[in-house]
């Protein structure tokens, strides 16, 4: 599989907030940009932030980075960015609402945030969200601001399901590793997938790992969502061997 098809992405929940099998505390701003820096320097091209990644502090960091890099520069991004999953500053804990305003709501202060947005991803995604009338009005919104490739984040089969039949989506997010195959049938061509959790929360060789998903035939990206650009020089070249 080409490096055409598939490349490596950068999750950014780990710059909003802690996150991880083994959580950190977020990086300052400098550190952050310092690593969007690094990551772009590598080649990395695919972002992967959403507004409920410490009250948009994700967002809120891509977006400077992004306005600081040239036209062309920018051309070559792909921002990803979700809603559905909202932030209560109060109790400093992400919540689910997937009514039409606040999906509509949190897509504008997206935008004000980013920019631009090149993939929206449905957060916390539900079989009963998919078929809702505030998500389907919301996909039309979306479309209304430019954005043409949707699609959810799932955690269930039933969600997989549900959005693979839904000739409107383009775009699926899950995780898929050796210990966690359950979307193995989702993985396939036909519509643009990000795989997250690629290591199994770090248990799995990153070589090894990335080789395990690329037998799969789909385009796509694989994301890694650390925060050293240490790590991400070691995910970087451990991928660069596997799609030699």
């Amino acid at each position: 599989m080409s490096s055409r098809t598939v490349q490596l992405g950068l999750g950014l929940i780990g710059i909003g907030k802690p996150w991880g099998h083994v959580p950190h505390p977020i990086p300052s701003e400098s550190d952050a940009q310092a690593l969007l820096e690094f990551a772009f320097g590598l080649g990395v091209r695919y972002f992967d932030t959403a507004p409920s990644y410490g009250d948009g502090v994700s967002e809120e960091r891509l977006g400077r980075f992004l306005k600081q890099l040239t036209a062309r520069e920018r051309a070559s991004v792909t921002a990803a960015t979700k809603f559905g999953e909202h932030w209560n500053a109060a109790e400093g804990t992400p919540y689910a609402d997937h009514s039409f305003d606040a999906l509509r709501r949190s897509l504008d202060r997206s935008f004000a945030r980013l920019g631009a947005i090149e993939v929206l991803q449905l957060h916390k995604t539900t079989p009963a969200a998919l078929a809702s009338s505030g998500v389907s009005r919301a996909w039309e919104y979306a479309r209304g601001l430019g954005i043409e490739r949707l699609g959810p984040s799932v955690s269930d089969v039933e969600s997989a399901r549900a959005a693979d039949a839904d000739p409107r989506l383009n775009v699926m997010q899950f995780p898929y590793n050796r210990e966690n195959r359950q979307f193995a049938p989702y993985l396939k061509p036909g519509r643009w997938i990000a795989v997250n959790r690629p290591f199994a929360m770090g248990s799995a060789v990153r070589r090894d790992a990335f080789r395990f998903i690329l037998e799969r035939e789909f385009t796509g990206v694989i994301l890694t969502g650390t925060t050293s650009r240490q790590h991400l020089q070691e995910n970087w070249e451990a991928f660069q061997e596997s799609i030699a």
